[in-house]
């Protein structure tokens, strides 16, 4: 684990730097205008770009090594912010830079999740790579962690000028560490093999879609996502409606998902994971949406909904972590990059489809339904109460239903249940397999 560690170790300080510079946007775009659609649309720049590039990305990640789709990634992030830094410091900053360089810095993060999950089984053997995927979980977590605290400190005593320095020093040593590091087998894809850009970068959902178990896995974890993030998505609003505008409770359960994040990714990397990843997966997502979702939406005040969210979100290492895993030991190293960008693809469009119905439904639907005890929410009103807030918490509880009937639904089934027999891992597969 010596050359994943120092990689790794490059990955957590531009997460973090990453991280502080995209809420330290945030806190400046709130302070100059108080208007939520500039927050959003921020947050949107980041998502959009990453979501859709991720397929070419993946393909472009293919043909090249992946020691230097890394480095051409941190490369995009580092001159992205330096431009960014060059603007602010000739006092000459707007707004629309500020949504260009967030979507720059989600395309260059396109290239760094395939690039670097291909990369993982390059660095260590097949027994530590739950170990390696839980250590990357752990990195997202910190950083969502730290970024928000820090990014809050820093403004206030440095301002955003030594945010900017602060990113720019966490891409120069990604860059350092990834360039110490020699990755085995890291070739570049045969040049016989590469088809159009646009042609390949569909290959990895049509390599997916042409396995039967990685299909019907991938169809799983699509709807399971798409539900989970439809309750996630007013969990926020309903704490607020709930306490009262309380935003210390808020920060209370934020701090709650950081900390199972964090928990669960060293779990991870301390036990290795479930030797059956499949039903380790699954019955992590069953775990995740009782205790985050269903139980999240029958309980009140801060200590309950802080230890429901805590449990999911210490789940959700293991349930990547296996799909990672899956992944990195069924599909050819070569395929890996574009098979990675095409799972981001279909994981990341689930959020703002779900987001987009969310919103509305909540305003318009559970909430005046919570209010007069009718439709769904009056029939869910004996499990998550009355007030404001409850419609929302009625939401919450029947996509958690939704979520594990899922995963339930997909451990049911024969495809996935054995795609260790039908999908063997690269190792055991026959001669021309």
């Amino acid at each position: 684990m010596g050359r994943f560690g120092v990689v790794w170790s490059g990955q957590v300080v531009t997460l973090v730097g990453n991280s502080v510079l995209r809420f330290s946007l945030i806190i400046q775009a709130w302070t100059v205008d108080h208007q939520v659609t500039q927050v959003v649309a921020i947050s949107l720049c980041a998502l959009l770009p990453q979501m859709l590039l991720s397929p070419t990305a993946g393909a472009i990640v293919d043909r090249c090594r992946k020691r230097t789709a890394l480095q051409l990634a941190d490369l995009g992030g580092l001159v992205a912010v330096g431009a960014m830094a060059a603007v602010y410091f000739l006092g000459d900053l707007h707004l629309w830079q500020v949504y260009l360089t967030v979507a720059l810095l989600g395309a260059a993060a396109a290239f760094q999740f395939p690039a670097l999950s291909s990369a993982v089984p390059m660095l260590v053997g097949k027994e530590q790579l739950q170990r390696a995927n839980g250590l990357l979980a752990t990195a997202k977590s910190v950083a969502d962690v730290g970024g928000p605290a820090l990014a809050g400190l820093i403004v206030v005593t440095g301002g955003l000028g030594a945010v900017l320095w602060i990113d720019l020093v966490s891409f120069a040593v990604a860059l350092v560490t990834v360039r110490l590091v020699r990755m085995d087998d890291d070739r570049p894809g045969e040049a016989g093999d590469r088809k159009r850009l646009g042609a390949d970068s569909l290959e990895g959902l049509r390599y997916l879609f042409a396995q039967p178990s990685l299909r019907a896995l991938i169809l799983v974890f699509f709807t399971v996502n798409l539900v989970m993030v439809f309750g996630f998505a007013v969990v926020q609003p309903m704490i607020l409606a709930r306490t009262g505008s309380d935003v210390s409770a808020l920060a209370a359960v934020n701090a709650g998902i950081g900390a199972g994040g964090i928990a669960g990714g060293l779990l991870l990397a301390a036990w290795g994971g479930p030797k059956n990843r499949v039903r380790g997966m699954m019955l992590g997502v069953v775990g995740m949406c009782l205790s985050a979702q269903i139980v999240m939406a029958m309980v009140n005040g801060v200590v309950a909904w802080t230890a429901a969210i805590l449990l999911g979100a210490l789940l959700m290492p293991i349930v990547n972590g296996s799909m990672q895993s899956i992944i990195q030991t069924k599909v050819p190293k070569e395929r890996q990059g574009r098979v990675f960008g095409a799972v981001m693809f279909v994981s990341q469009i689930s959020s703002p489809v779900a987001m987009a119905f969310s919103g509305p439904l909540a305003d318009r639907v559970f909430e005046p339904q919570a209010a007069a005890g009718t439709g769904l929410s009056g029939l869910a009103r004996p499990l998550v109460g009355t007030g404001p807030g409850s419609g929302m918490a009625a939401m919450l509880l029947i996509a958690g239903l939704l979520g594990a009937g899922a995963a339930l639904w997909g451990l049911a089934r024969r495809t996935v249940r054995h795609i260790d027999v039908l999908t063997p891992d690269l190792e055991k597969q026959p001669a021309g397999g």
